[in-house]
């Protein structure tokens, strides 16, 4: 059996042990997939004008602390990296409102040479929230959807790799795609 065989099997294993609520399997987890869910971390922080105030490192281990505290199902890799990715943008989003809550005295102002950098950071920070929330009603009206869009979008994933872990095809990864964006879009504009 090949290394590259064992690893799956081990990953596999620790998928099945997680879902049954094994915290040493889920720490395994952690520990196996650490680098890359570090890179999602650090793409979701960048990606959402937060990464100035708040560490990859610091992100990663939070969203590790709440995924330990819940009974989570992940039947697959792709289903581990999509709850991953929500639980950080959701400390994110947490983080961000908390930053921007004027009775806590966190309202912040970017101020950065660039003024068009510092404004496209400020949007992208104002609609977090809102993506936030468009997401979730995507995931209660099509879940597959949903997670399509953490796994692309937050985790950074290709439409190869995600069609690779869900057994599908490319083609098909796509055309999902365009109608999660079809849907978020919508809901975004408030139709």
């Amino acid at each position: 059996m090949s290394e590259a065989a064992a690893d799956a099997r081990v990953l596999a294993a620790n998928l099945t042990a997680a879902e049954r609520g094994d915290a040493a399997a889920t720490a395994e987890l952690f520990a196996t997939l650490y680098r890359e869910l570090h890179r999602v971390a650090k793409r979701q922080l960048n990606a959402h004008g937060a990464g100035s105030t708040l560490s990859a490192t610091t992100l990663l281990h939070e969203a590790y602390l709440d995924i330990s505290r819940r009974d989570a199902a992940f039947p697959d890799r792709a289903r581990f990296f999509a709850y991953a990715a929500r639980a950080m943008r959701g400390l994110i989003i947490d983080y961000v409102r908390e930053r921007r809550a004027l009775k806590r005295g966190g309202e912040f102002h970017l101020t950065q040479l660039d003024t068009g950098i510092a404004e496209s950071a400020a949007q992208q920070t104002d609609e977090l929230p809102r993506l936030g929330d468009a997401l979730d009603e995507l995931a209660r009206a099509d879940a597959p959807l949903a997670e399509l869009v953490e796994l692309k979008f937050f985790c950074g994933f290709t439409f190869a790799e995600i069609a690779a872990m869900r057994g599908v095809s490319e083609r098909t990864v796509q055309r999902d795609w365009a109608k999660a964006r079809l849907y978020l879009h919508d809901a975004l504009r408030g139709d």
